[in-house]
């Protein structure tokens, strides 16, 4: 299937790019996650419609909504953008009318990452290289404090990684690294073409 064909699928836009001006220079230009690469996370990474998955900067929910709707999975959205926001939830109106049953299942929220309050039952969260690592830093420091609340099996998805996200994954946090899935055709000209999907050392 052509990208088309999944937004007509799941009856959403989410196509499109967007610079920042200098205002926004901790947050990092929007692009959405090819369903080509999604299809091939989702062949190997494994989703259940009891998880709760959290995408960073999701820009107009295509994550969101692909994981919903193949996985039934319970999925938030976290934009800061006020217009991708917007855009998020004219998607999420088109999207369910065709998937009305899911409507409990899918949310956005319009907040800047280190402000999204992790709730206590979210285990897997992505980033495709949303923000610098300073917000970064902030997030992840968030999701271990959820833990002293509820102790619960959580991973990291980080698609197109930095390399200081992963150097702070792995030598800062008890983090470690379960899986690498690589792109074939797009890693031999860019090795970031790759997922890198981290757990919890202390709960293997």
């Amino acid at each position: 299937m052509k990208d088309i064909d999944y937004e007509n699928l799941f009856n959403i836009n989410t196509f499109g790019e967007e610079h920042w001006t200098d205002k926004f220079t901790h947050y990092h230009p929007y692009q959405a996650t090819s369903y080509s690469a999604l299809n091939t996370l989702f062949k190997t990474y494994k989703v259940n419609e009891n998880d709760y998955v959290v995408d960073f900067g999701c820009g107009k929910g295509r994550l969101i909504f692909y994981i919903n709707y193949f996985f039934k999975a319970n999925c938030y959205g976290v934009e800061m953008n006020k217009d991708f926001y917007r855009a998020c939830i004219k998607n999420k109106s088109n999207y369910l009318n065709k998937n009305k049953k899911y409507e409990d299942k899918i949310e956005f929220v319009n907040a800047f990452a280190q402000n999204y309050s992790i709730g206590l039952n979210d285990n897997k969260f992505y980033f495709f290289n949303p923000f610098s690592i300073q917000i970064f830093i902030k997030v992840i420091d968030n999701i271990l404090d959820s833990l002293e609340k509820n102790m619960r099996p959580v991973e990291i998805i980080l698609y197109y990684p930095s390399d200081d996200y992963i150097y702070y994954l792995e030598n800062n946090t008890p983090f470690i690294i379960k899986n690498e899935i690589i792109l074939d055709d797009l890693y031999k000209k860019d090795n970031n073409e790759r997922f890198l999907i981290y757990k919890l050392s202390y709960l293997e």
